[in-house]
């Protein structure tokens, strides 16, 4: 019987509720939920399945050991422990993180440098070859982390960010990342079957992820490769079958409304170009438009989830944006009885000036930004 192995769902601080969700949906097994993602057990399969399921999570990790090291020959002893060949070719590339904390070895580049020697020494010792570092576009990456002079050691399964689904082709001058639209649309509660509205569609990115939410689609579904397709012990067969059932699987329920409106011609034309690329041609509904005198219908009921520009990154002024805070808001509260509403905000003060009282608000990072999302009903 095949060994459980150990891994770590990365995702952005905040998203924590929502990723422990997905996995708990998707029956991944002793699921436990910490600082900056969450463990789960599984067969290697279930890490293979992860990367293409999961819509909140950055990258998969898998465990490869767990030792005490106090001091750089411990350090170097137990990353040699490892039969490195399973995960890179001699002539492959790495790159390494590390993270210390309260342990006696704190400075992160030198434990960098020494596992980095370990790899080396490995394959130079057993092929005459030795793999080259590469901070971009590595074969392998490979993450250590102390605490507490605690070395757990883990090698990236994802490769480029999970965030990279594949689909976009187009984008704007401040879009959303697809992981943190995931993150909205979960956190925002949308049933999947109301219409979904976003007056500030951008490039279109929340209404291509809730495409996929509410259809059941992997969001890896479109991803040309993944880091651990790279390692000498992939298993193709196993591989090719769970990528097959993830791209056979999802149906969007036949009159789901999901409609997006940006007043940039050019953002139109970027969402559409995504939307094509996504497969949701005829599905979802790209219009020019001004946010404060989107239409919605009376009675739908539906969801407004959307990300409204900051003044950050885009050059808006602030005066500017207040005036549309305030139109758009009213447009919410004379016009959206019986909506929800899921609004990302960058800025406080443009917050009060939609003259909303939310239900909850909920902190999330949009990169560097401090953002909150507000949560409500009409």
């Amino acid at each position: 019987m095949a060994r459980n192995n150990v891994f770590f769902a990365m995702c952005a601080p905040g998203f924590e509720p929502v990723l422990h969700q997905e996995l708990r949906s998707l029956r991944f097994g002793k699921i436990e939920r910490q600082v900056g993602g969450v463990h789960f057990e599984g067969r290697f399969e279930e890490g293979m399945r992860a990367n293409l399921w999961l819509r909140t999570a950055v990258r998969v990790l898998m465990r490869l050991d767990r030792f005490e090291a106090r001091d750089a020959d411990a350090l170097y002893r137990g990353i040699s422990e490892i039969d490195w060949s399973r995960y890179l070719r001699p002539t492959g590339s790495l790159v390494v993180q590390a993270h210390s904390k309260d342990s006696s070895l704190d400075h992160t580049l030198f434990i960098e440098q020494k596992t980095k020697d370990a790899i080396v020494d490995q394959f130079r010792e057993r092929t005459g070859e030795r793999p080259s570092i590469d901070k971009d576009r590595p074969d392998l990456g490979v993450f250590v982390h102390f605490y507490r002079d605690r070395c757990t050691l883990s090698v990236d399964m994802s490769g480029d960010s999970l965030h990279k689904r594949g689909w976009r082709r187009a984008q704007t001058r401040a879009p959303l990342s697809e992981t943190l639209a995931a993150a909205v649309l979960q956190f925002s509660r949308w049933d999947r079957r109301s219409p979904l509205l976003d007056p500030f569609c951008g490039s279109g990115t929340l209404l291509i992820e809730a495409a996929l939410l509410a259809g059941g689609y992997a969001p890896g579904r479109y991803r040309e490769r993944f880091g651990f397709e790279a390692w000498p012990s992939h298993d193709e067969a196993a591989w090719r079958r769970l990528r097959d059932e993830a791209r056979d699987a999802g149906e969007l329920p036949p009159k789901l409304v999901l409609r997006g409106w940006d007043e940039d011609p050019m953002a139109v034309a970027a969402a559409k170009e995504n939307v094509i690329a996504a497969g949701f041609e005829g599905r979802i509904e790209i219009l020019r438009g001004e946010a404060s005198r989107f239409a919605p219908r009376h009675g739908w009921n539906a969801w407004v989830v959307t990300n409204p520009p900051y003044g950050e990154r885009i050059g808006a002024k602030g005066t500017t944006l207040g005036a549309l805070y305030n139109q758009f808001g009213q447009q919410l509260r004379e016009h959206c009885e019986g909506y929800h509403y899921a609004l990302l905000s960058g800025n406080p003060k443009l917050s009060d000036s939609l003259g909303l009282t939310p239900d909850k608000v909920v902190p999330l990072q949009n990169g560097a930004l401090e953002c909150r999302l507000l949560l409500g009903q009409r």
